[in-house]
Order: C-alpha cells, then sequence, then structure tokens
C-alpha cells in the first residue's frame, strides 16, 4: 500500500461524453501516477468508453474495494453490474440512465463515508435525467449534501486557470435567486471562498464579490442591494480578517480577476459567473462540490449529446477535475495527519 490518496472514478451518465472522457484520460495513465484509482461502476459502461475513445485500458474487475490492493500495473474496477448501455441510446437523455448514475455515486458516497475512499471523481452527468429518474433534487450538490448528512451552508466552485467562482445562489429561477440575497448567504460563501481557496494553497485568497445590479447599482438608481445588503457584509468581513473587496460590477469583476487582481469571485447568482468561467475555459473548468465532508469533482462541461460516439470527446476539463480531486483529498489527508499529530 502506498501513500497516494484513494480516488473514486465513476464514467458519468452512460448516454453521454462521460465513458468517453473518462476512458481517454485512465488511458494516458496519468490519474494512476497521483493517486490510487477505483474505476467504480459497470465493466461493460467502461467497455463503452474504450471503444468510443479507441483506447484499451488494463483492468481486473472486483466485487469488493477491500479486495483492491496497491501499488499495481493496472486499474482496478469495482464491478456494480447495474448499467448495461445497449439498452439506453447514446446521444439521448435517458430518465432510466440518470437514475443508475444516482445510484452510482450513492455507493461511491457510502464508500467514502466509512473512510474506504479519499475523494469521487465523476465524469459528466444529467441533472434532469437524475432528477426524473427518482433521484429528487435540483442538482448533484443539493443530493451530495443529503447523502452525506451535511449541516450548513455548502456551495458550487468553478475552477479554471485564471481564478474560481463561488456562488451566493445557484440552481433556482432567477426572480426566486434574487430574494435569497442576504447578508448571511453572502458571509456564508465568502467564508466558503476563503477556506476552500486556503485549502488548494492560497495563503490568503484575494476574494472580489460581485455586485448584483447593473453599474452597481448606480448608487441605487438601479436598485439598492449594493448599498443595503452587498457593501456592509463584505466591510464587515473585511474587519474580520478576510482579503475580500466588492461589491465590483459584473461587466468589471471578471475583467479584474483576469487581470490577476482576484483568486476567487463570489458571484451572486448562476449565470453571472458561469458565462465568464465556460467562455474562458470550458474544456478546462472544474466544478467542485465545496463545503462537504467528501471530496467531489467534476468537468464543468455537461454530457454534449451532439457528439457522443464520434470520438472527439476533448478529456481536458476531465484531467483538471481529477487532478483537483487528488489535490484536495492529499491536502485533506496531510491536514487531517498534522492536526492529530498535534
Amino acid at each position: 500500500m502506498n501513500s497516494l490518496p484513494r480516488i473514486g472514478f465513476m464514467l458519468g451518465d452512460v448516454t453521454g461524453i462521460g465513458p468517453e472522457i473518462a476512458a481517454k484520460l485512465l488511458a494516458t495513465g496519468k490519474p494512476a501516477q497521483v493517486a490510487n484509482v477505483v474505476i467504480i461502476g459497470d465493466k461493460r459502461v467502461l467497455e463503452l468508453g474504450m471503444k468510443n475513445a479507441g483506447v484499451k485500458i488494463p483492468h481486473t474487475v472486483y466485487r469488493s474495494i477491500d479486495e483492491v490492493t496497491w501499488p499495481r500495473q493496472d486499474l482496478p474496477l469495482l464491478e456494480l453490474g447495474n448499467t448495461d448501455p445497449a439498452k439506453y441510446p447514446q446521444g439521448t437523455s435517458s430518465d432510466e440512465a440518470g437514475k443508475l448514475a444516482g445510484d452510482t455515486l450513492k455507493v461511491m458516497i457510502d464508500l467514502a463515508l466509512s473512510g474506504k475512499l479519499d475523494g469521487i471523481c465523476f465524469a459528466p452527468l444529467n441533472k434532469g435525467a437524475m432528477n426524473r429518474g427518482g433521484w429528487k433534487f435540483n442538482d448533484e450538490h443539493q443530493m451530495f449534501a443529503k447523502l452525506t448528512d451535511h449541516s450548513g451552508f455548502f456551495g458550487e466552485m468553478n475552477v479554471i486557470d485564471q481564478f474560481s467562482t463561488f456562488r451566493v445562489t445557484s440552481h433556482v429561477a432567477l426572480r426566486e435567486a434574487v430574494n435569497m440575497i442576504t447578508p448571511e448567504r453572502i458571509t456564508a460563501a465568502v467564508n466558503l471562498a476563503n477556506d476552500t481557496l486556503r485549502a488548494v494553497g492560497k495563503a490568503s485568497p484575494r476574494i472580489g464579490v460581485a455586485a448584483l445590479n447593473p453599474h452597481n447599482g448606480e448608487n441605487g438608481l438601479f436598485g439598492d442591494e449594493e448599498i443595503r445588503i452587498i457593501r456592509p457584509t463584505v466591510d464587515k468581513l473585511k474587519s474580520g480578517g478576510i482579503n475580500c473587496q466588492g461589491p465590483i460590477s459584473s461587466d468589471v469583476i471578471f475583467l479584474k480577476a483576469l487581470k490577476g487582481d482576484f483568486d476567487g469571485v463570489v458571484m451572486m447568482y448562476h449565470d453571472q459567473g458561469q458565462i465568464a468561467t465556460k467562455l474562458l475555459g470550458f474544456n478546462k473548468g472544474v466544478t467542485v462540490t465545496a463545503g462537504l465532508k467528501t471530496v467531489f469533482t467534476t468537468p464543468a462541461h455537461g454530457t454534449a449529446y451532439d457528439i457522443v460516439g464520434q470520438g472527439k470527446a476533448d478529456p481536458g476539463a476531465m484531467e483538471h477535475a481529477f487532478t483537483l480531486a487528488t489535490s484536495l483529498a492529499a491536502g485533506r489527508i496531510a491536514a487531517a495527519a498534522a492536526n492529530a499529530a498535534a
């Protein structure tokens, strides 16, 4: 047994590009250089991914993770035998496939909670298919919070080379999001950004906090949330020692982050930051479920039904997601060891 973090690797929704980009990444050998990788799912899905990617991945099938040992020359696959690709046409959303993706993640979460995985990295899912298939959550992050019995604030972190983003509100209607912008949620989002960025090596993260209204509200002309809610909250956080600035107009804050002024940006609602991060790093962006007891990472892009089965899906974001999962898991292991020794 070596000291590398143990990362569970899930192949994504079988109807999308997940199996292909997962196979492309695994075939490079890079994941096994930095982590003890365990593929978790159905052997037939891995075979589909290898076929679409045009690669071969030496692997051994196991029925229990307790049987797997490292170091090794091939990759272990924990066989769940739950997903037959022949039943689910590629490039078309399937509620049953969504349910099975959720079922597979549930197995992985149970393994993580029992200490048998240090982190989870998964290829793209279809949120709607998972919801319709029975996992009744707006997104996988809410599902993960429920299954890990999390209490308190958590959120989605999007990572590109230039900066990371965090959200005060996420997968809710825009009309509802505006009413959810409170001092408490802003404080929680900024604290989450600060703690998570510190965990990935930023000693004193520089955090920009976005405005809600056009032109920062123009001193109340276009809305007064900046005056009543956002600025007082940011000032209080600054006085408490967090290196944050804001509110900063949405049409400026990402230009400043791109220049290197910020390590992280806290946005008020989903698309405010997603447009920027996907424009700048669609094939490199990573989504992290931040604030939970288990590490979760995935590519920031979706299932890309329009190119499924064509062999041209880019595994770049998948690689970045795996690298980040490994880094976050290793950091938690080191922090736990330091605390135990103190």
